[in-house]
């Protein structure tokens, strides 16, 4: 009698310990692909914040640049500009 519920139950204690290891598993992946979800989201929002803080250099020489010729062209305007008439 008791050799056939040692029997039973070594393969039983077996199944579940499969089942419990598996499930653990499950939920180490599911916790593992959450974090890496929120990492990714984490990195877009620093991505994108230090995006609309810093001025790439390219940006910063075109702003130059322009700024350069609005003034070229309101010096010239000044020196091309007829003085105000006389009251």
């Amino acid at each position: 009698m008791n050799d056939h519920i040692f029997q039973t139950l070594v393969p039983l204690i077996g199944l579940v310990s499969g089942l419990i290891a598996t499930y653990v598993s499950l939920q180490n992946r599911a916790l593992l692909a959450e974090v890496r979800k929120e990492i990714a989201e984490l990195e877009n929002r620093i991505i994108a914040r230090i995006n609309g803080t810093y001025v790439r250099a390219g940006e910063c020489q075109l702003r130059e640049e322009l700024v350069h010729e609005k003034i070229r062209a309101l010096a010239a305007g000044v020196h091309n500009a007829e003085p105000p008439p006389d009251r």
